[in-house]
């Protein structure tokens, strides 16, 4: 395999979380998955018997968890503490954030079911991808945004405040705010 790091001192989760190119096998970005997975699950779980009582949960898997902010399970994370959600945002069952690189979501966003959220990029070229490099980059949602169900947000993308995003779109680009984008790739239909 190549030496792609020759040189670079730094972990792999180091090159992580400056946005760099890495190979997924650090054992602290292990750890802090496996604690993501365990979190997620009990969150779930006790979602089932008392909605509220399982917000502490929710609020420790995250970074940051705003006030009023309603996440319904099941939710898949990378890792949870690179997930920002703004107060009054509600999202809807089986959300996929793949907080490899910051994810924020702002205030009263509406978030349909099996939205994905992927900040992670793999080379196009074969070799380094079959060497398991990748990097990501983050994704911001700004404030008042509507997500339909089935949307895919990809790395690096920004969606401006007030916009909506149909259901099953897939976004490629930024989109600016007060639009609506719909398609795969999503497009910028009209002005909200």
């Amino acid at each position: 395999m190549t030496d792609y790091f020759a040189g670079d001192g730094r972990t792999n989760r180091e090159r992580m979380l400056a946005g760099d190119w890495y190979v997924s096998d650090d054992p602290e970005s292990w750890e802090q998955f496996k604690r993501a997975v365990r979190l997620q699950t009990r969150y779930a779980a006790a979602y089932t018997e008392d909605p509220d009582g399982a917000r502490p949960i929710l609020a420790e898997l995250l970074g940051h968890l705003g006030e009023e902010a309603h996440i319904r399970p099941p939710l898949y994370v990378d890792y949870g503490t690179h997930l920002s959600v703004g107060a009054r945002t509600f999202i809807n069952y089986n959300f996929t954030a793949l907080d490899v690189a910051a994810i924020v979501i702002g205030q009263d966003c509406q978030i349909g079911p099996n939205v994905q959220l992927l900040t992670p990029v793999h080379p196009l070229e074969a070799q380094p991808r079959r060497d398991r490099l990748e990097a990501a980059r983050p994704i911001t949602i700004g404030d008042n945004v509507w997500l339909g169900g089935g949307a895919i947000v990809c790395p690096g993308v920004t969606i401006g405040d007030d916009s909506v995003i149909g259901a099953g779109s897939v976004v490629t680009r930024d989109i600016p705010a007060r639009s609506l984008a719909v398609g795969s790739p999503a497009r910028v239909i009209r002005s909200l």
